[in-house]
């Protein structure tokens, strides 16, 4: 964990290995003033000369500025690479989950990769400030201080010592009890970052249902929780002020009780008595201190096992070393898979075997839980197989370099998904050097060209985060046209014509016939009326295939296609099933 976080500091070496610097110049400036103090006492008031106290009051003076110079340096330093941590670790966990499969962000879940990016990522940077500034700082003052107090009188100093001891077992105790807290609270950080992530995102469905009482419920209950544990910790943490109190004033009075009476014999004087007590103060002060350190250390070490995590992980999906840079057509073979979801899960598919022509149009229909989008996913690999094989132009998906593959096999998921930005910037996802022409014929292919004219600034008109400023098939189609910028080989529209009406269905559909015949497609939908023209047509049931033929040979002889045609033939044109697989 620790090598994968330091990894990070990269171009913030330097200010890093300063601030020690900075902190120890500070440090002595600091330790040089009670021994200046004394001298004042002891060689100007209690020896009557003005002189003295104005001479070591100079000297004080330029030290208190040197110490004032030196901490603003070593703050600046501290707060500046502190804060370039936190940017690179926010970088390199977003580059690593760009790296992941799905199958990658079901194992983390959204709610805790956006915690690990932000509360996570400030732990962090809060401790490696207080690491390089506070952890140099409390060490050599309690060790300066510390020498100077047995430089003055050894026999005294016996005191803090012990105090050490005590306060070294305690926090100690502490530490140990307040890790395991800090653990079970940043897991509730996810469920709480969950439940909002996931109200925020559906509140027009929970509005639609009237169901805030119920969201707010259930995020009072994650709250509650999450209130419990940290008033817990805070509790056990409280008991760091009055221990460290009881032990400081135990000190200053032993120091009072047993140096006056060295006073008395001569062996001390008032001065040194006097910088005794400010040393007492600065050693139990460190102590303090790094009592806070270490506490926020076990803190962050929870948070840094967690970025580390991310960053460390390595994708499920990897490229093969010579990936094939090229797929031949749009062919794809299925060959015994099977397919689950996770390791030793129930399989999602079972024994698929399927031989798809190039350029044939497949429809694809089944109720929910059959495994439609299952088996596209395979397709564009957005998962692999646990068993048997997916090939695309004759070849593994799993030989293919990624990124051509899924170039050549666009797919147009279930949940049409825009970026805030301009209608066109939307479109070159699907291929960034896209003229606005060819922007425009994708959109005509995909029936979006007429809808966009009609908006405020056309093809320039920004569209909201998420696409709320247009409507559910609009977002649809900006989406097909999006894929179609690709110029793939496979199209795959996972029931992505479900809220477009049946006319515009229909037309999109001769469009794609008569203008990309040489594209393979395959068109997951529930309803019979947008598949039956297809060339052959996919039945399935249960994550296995219940029928794969044309359309007039599947009302003979498959049971599962006759009833979901004869369901939507008497109530007209509804869907089959509308949820997802």
């Amino acid at each position: 964990m620790f090598k994968t976080l330091l990894k990070e500091v990269r171009q913030y070496k330097m200010p890093a290995l300063l601030t020690p610097l900075w902190t120890t110049l500070e440090v002595i400036m600091g330790v040089l003033i009670p021994y200046v103090t004394a001298q004042i006492i002891d060689r100007g008031i209690q020896a009557g000369d003005l002189g003295n106290v104005y001479r070591y009051g100079a000297v004080m003076v330029g030290i208190a500025l040197l110490s004032l110079l030196f901490g603003i340096l070593a703050g600046e330093f501290a707060a500046y690479s502190s804060t370039g941590l936190a940017a690179n670790l926010r970088t390199a966990q977003y580059k690593a989950i760009q790296r992941f499969s799905f199958s990658d962000i079901d194992k983390f879940s959204t709610a805790g990769l956006v915690t690990r990016m932000t509360t996570d990522v400030s732990n962090i940077q809060s401790a490696f400030q207080m690491l390089l500034r506070t952890s140099f700082r409390a060490p050599l003052n309690m060790v300066s201080a510390l020498v100077m107090c047995f430089f003055i009188h050894a026999r005294l100093s016996i005191i803090f010592l012990i105090a050490m001891v005590v306060l070294t077992v305690f926090l100690t105790f502490l530490i140990v009890r307040a890790a395991r807290l800090f653990q079970e609270i940043f897991k509730q950080y996810d469920v709480v970052n969950g439940i909002v992530q996931e109200n925020v995102s559906a509140i027009r469905a929970v509005k639609a249902y009237v169901r805030e009482n119920q969201q707010i419920g259930l995020f009072d209950k994650a709250a509650l929780a999450l209130l419990r544990l940290n008033v817990k910790a805070e509790s056990l943490m409280a008991l760091n002020h009055p221990v460290m109190n009881l032990v400081v004033n135990g000190c200053v009075i032993a120091l009072s009780w047993w140096g006056a009476h060295f006073i008395v014999d001569g062996s001390l004087t008032t001065g040194q008595l006097t910088s005794l007590l400010s040393y007492v103060m600065t050693i139990l002060t460190s102590l303090m201190m790094l009592s806070m350190i270490f506490v926020q250390l076990t803190q962050s070490a929870a948070s840094g096992s967690r970025i580390a995590e991310v960053i460390n992980e390595v994708p499920d999906m990897q490229n093969p070393d010579n990936p094939v840079r090229t797929v031949p057509d749009g062919g794809i073979v299925f060959n015994h898979v099977y397919f689950s979801y996770k390791a030793g899960g129930d399989y999602a598919l079972e024994d698929i075997n399927l031989d798809i022509r190039p350029g044939e149009t497949i429809g694809i229909i089944g109720g929910t839980g059959s495994g439609k989008s299952s088996l596209a996913n395979l397709v564009c690999r957005l998962y692999d197989v646990s068993e048997g094989c997916v090939k695309v132009g004759g070849i593994d998906v799993r030989d293919y370099d990624m990124d051509v593959l899924r170039n050549q096999v666009a797919t147009v998921l279930q949940r049409a998904v825009l970026f805030s930005g301009t209608v066109l910037d939307n479109l070159r996802w699907g291929r960034e050097d896209a003229t606005e022409e060819e922007c425009r014929e994708a959109c005509r292919l995909a029936c979006a060209d007429e809808f966009i004219r009609e908006m405020p600034e056309g093809y320039h008109t920004r569209i909201e985060q998420g696409g709320t400023n247009v409507s559910g098939g609009q977002r649809q189609r900006l989406c097909i046209a999006r894929a179609l910028l690709k110029r793939p080989k496979v199209l795959i529209l996972d029931d992505s014509t479900s809220a477009v009406d049946t006319a515009t269905d229909a037309k999109i559909r001769d469009t794609f016939a008569r203008r990309i015949p040489g594209v393979t497609k395959l068109i997951i939908s529930q309803r019979i009326l947008s598949i039956r023209e297809a060339d052959r047509i996919l039945v399935m049931d249960d994550g296995r295939v219940s029928g794969f033929d044309t359309h007039d040979n599947l009302l003979k002889a498959n049971r599962i296609y006759q009833e979901i045609n004869e369901m939507q033939s008497g109530g007209g044109e509804g869907d089959f099933d509308g949820n997802q697989d």
